[in-house]
């Protein structure tokens, strides 16, 4: 499997989800948007990842390279590829698909429940039931967050999670396009490289939590990681298909 990576900032690297490609051994490019903007064409790779960033989608005249990189998107998903999208990445395909992204009531980080919304997948197209979605994000799970940003969910797309703080946590468009507002790819080094980087939003809130809370919950890092993997396994049965 061939899979291409869009990449936002320079430490925001693939944490569990390069773990399990490294494992799988399988091809992996990247655009890295902080240095150019080169997109490769939709039939060079067989699965697309974009990536989190600490900017925000509407911030297109301090970010040059967010309107080529939304039409890269939008070829993409047209394309059929499948897609997975995390924090800002799910919010880019958001607004590639209609939706709009704005400010979240509350900015919400660290590890927080996430609730799943089965029955809006049993009431949807055969297609979508049949997609057989990890059972580990069955009803809930707990899923690392650093977003201040929320998206909505775009016509044609079935919403799957919500949490207290966010009620779009998660959709599903197409049956092989993921948008998520958590980060499946979160393990230990890389939540020590975003603390570092973007520790000034650690502040009082109803919905952030301390360094010390984040890095002392061993168990959700092990569960970020099988959901990850999971996730990952997913994709490849996508990739199959298409292939």
């Amino acid at each position: 499997m061939r899979i291409h990576c869009l990449q936002h900032l320079k430490n925001d690297t693939l944490g569990s989800i390069g773990t399990w490609i490294d494992d799988k051994e399988y091809k992996l490019t990247k655009t890295l948007l902080y240095e150019n903007s080169f997109f490769p064409a939709p039939e060079e790779f067989d699965l697309l990842l974009i990536m989190g960033g600490t900017m925000s989608i509407y911030q297109e005249e301090e970010y040059s390279w967010l309107k080529p990189e939304k039409e890269f998107v939008k070829t993409v998903i047209e394309d059929g590829k499948p897609v997975l999208g995390s924090c800002f990445g799910a919010q880019m395909i958001s607004e590639v698909l209609g939706g709009k992204v704005t400010k979240n009531p509350y900015k919400e980080i660290g590890w927080h429940t996430v609730r799943s919304i089965e029955e809006n997948i049993e009431q949807s197209p055969s297609e979508l039931k049949d997609s057989k979605l990890p059972s580990c994000m069955f009803p809930e799970f707990t899923g690392f967050m650093w977003h201040g940003d929320t998206f909505e969910i775009p016509a044609g797309a079935v919403k799957l999670f919500e949490s207290e703080a966010c009620p779009n946590q998660g959709f599903i468009y197409n049956g092989n396009v993921l948008g998520l507002q958590f980060h499946p790819e979160a393990n230990r080094q890389w939540v020590r490289n975003l603390i570092r980087d973007s520790g000034h939003d650690l502040v009082s809130g109803k919905y952030i939590q301390s360094e010390k809370e984040i890095l002392g919950q061993e168990s959700f890092f092990d569960s970020s990681r099988n959901l990850a993997f999971s996730l990952m396994n997913w994709f490849e049965e996508k990739c199959g298909q298409e292939n």
